[in-house]
């Protein structure tokens, strides 16, 4: 059984259709029991580079190695220890939740009944367990996809948009289960388009566009304070006009009513303090942080 080396290791990893590229020279590596974000617009490689790290489909060059193993040539030992959902769940309609893990648990070569009690449980669909998959919501089949990838209780979690039509009760519920899981141990791996929820969840993010790798790094290091400070006043005009003639209030603007300014000192307290003074008393005085959207557009050039 593979217990060392990174979760994903990607070496000069490489995946072309034809003459175009689809995943460039692409290097990564998550750690484990790490909760990493997988960023990038449509058509940016993410899905492939999945399907690469599942051995569904092969490199063109390079190589992934999961969980310490070469993927291509250790399947039968890596495979076992990854719990995946990839795009839409596949779901047998006909058969009830229930019926659907215990089919997918014979192919795993049996899974005791109690483990399927489990994972209803830990996804929140216990009580709907015996009703048939057509019946269900998007969103309840998103959730059963994710108790099947938690059959066979993986060391990894390979997950494609697994907020995917939940609402946003059931995104909260998502996010504290991922978080669960990660504290527990397991490498949770999320390719999304939800910005905010990996902002929220995820310790460290990877953005890729087309195909190559533009930015790996800590969450907290991407996002953070501006520097600046939204603030609402009465006479937007008269503030701004006050704070051009100050050093550090010179690139002052006014952005739908609100001015956008600098403060002494980079310090919130001795803005308002300036403001009061001045006769200019705030309604509000807001610290302006860049989110992780704002980041992925600056370096995406705005695709999604």
């Amino acid at each position: 059984m593979a217990t060392a080396g990174p979760a994903i290791l990607t070496h000069a990893l490489s995946k072309a259709y034809g003459k175009r590229l689809a995943v460039d020279r692409l290097e990564l590596e998550v750690e484990r029991a790490e909760l990493f974000g997988f960023l990038g617009p449509n058509g940016a490689g993410k899905t492939t580079t999945i399907r690469m790290a599942l051995g569904l489909i092969a490199p063109t060059s390079g190589s992934v190695e999961v969980l310490g193993r070469e993927v291509r040539s250790h399947r039968a030992e890596v495979l076992p220890q990854v719990g995946a959902l990839v795009e839409s769940p596949a779901l047998y309609g006909y058969l009830s939740g229930r019926d659907n893990l215990r089919a997918v648990g014979d192919l795993l070569g049996g899974v005791p009944e109690r483990r399927i009690d489990e994972v209803l449980e830990i996804v929140g669909l216990k009580g709907r367990d015996r009703d048939r998959v057509k019946t269900y919501s998007m969103g309840m089949k998103q959730r059963l996809g994710l108790a099947i990838a938690l059959l066979n209780d993986p060391q990894l979690l390979i997950l494609d948009e697994p907020a995917n039509g939940l609402d946003p009760a059931g995104i909260v519920e998502m996010r504290d289960l991922l978080r669960r899981l990660a504290a527990e141990g397991k490498t949770v791996f999320i390719s999304s388009h939800v910005l905010s929820e990996v902002q929220q969840i995820c310790t460290r993010v990877a953005i890729i566009d087309r195909g190559k790798l533009i930015r790996i790094a800590p969450v907290h290091e991407l996002v953070g304070s501006t520097g600046e400070f939204a603030v609402k006043v009465d006479s937007p005009g008269e503030l701004l006009d006050l704070l051009h003639r100050q050093a550090w209030g010179e690139k002052a603007r006014s952005e739908n009513g609100v001015v956008i300014t600098a403060a002494p000192n980079g310090r919130g307290r001795e803005l308002i303090k300036f403001l009061v003074d001045s006769g200019q008393a705030p309604d509000t005085v807001t610290e302006r942080e860049t989110d992780l959207e704002d980041i992925f557009l600056s370096l995406t050039g705005g695709a999604s």
